[in-house]
């Protein structure tokens, strides 16, 4: 369920996915955290663990950077903003896919996310041209 937004704040598809994708991943890194958070019998934490929170960091900062590249008033501007959406969609996808290595039963979970970040970027790439 999509927060309701105040008529001010953009409604284009893409700032739509990237709220979408935000829940997504707060919802799966919740679900992975819970299998990856005990200890291994050495004491040490999972490697894994981290990159729960790199997706959450990730997808949370795509949105303010849509809203950043769409209310500058300069090409050059708008496109550093949407070079940053660029670097966090990837890193996000590279994550996702650290973490499917992981061992755990949420990783099930994390194909459905990267079908999403492809939609993404097949949104993103129309938005940039609308920039």
């Amino acid at each position: 369920m999509m927060p309701a937004l105040p008529n001010n704040f953009p409604q284009s598809p893409l700032y739509k996915k990237a709220l979408e994708i935000f829940m997504l991943s707060r919802s799966i890194s919740s679900y992975l955290v819970h299998d990856l958070a005990p200890l291994h019998k050495n004491g040490k934490d999972d490697p894994s663990i981290y990159f729960t929170g790199d997706i959450v960091q990730q997808s949370v900062s795509l949105a303010p950077q849509i809203l950043k590249a769409e209310s500058q008033p300069f090409a050059e501007e708008k496109h550093k903003y949407a070079a940053s959406v660029i670097r966090l969609t990837n890193s996000l996808y590279k994550n996702c896919e650290r973490l499917e290595h992981s061992h755990s039963n949420g990783k099930d979970f994390l194909p459905i996310l990267r079908k999403e970040l492809k939609k993404f970027r097949k949104l993103h790439r129309n938005w940039m041209l609308t920039l």
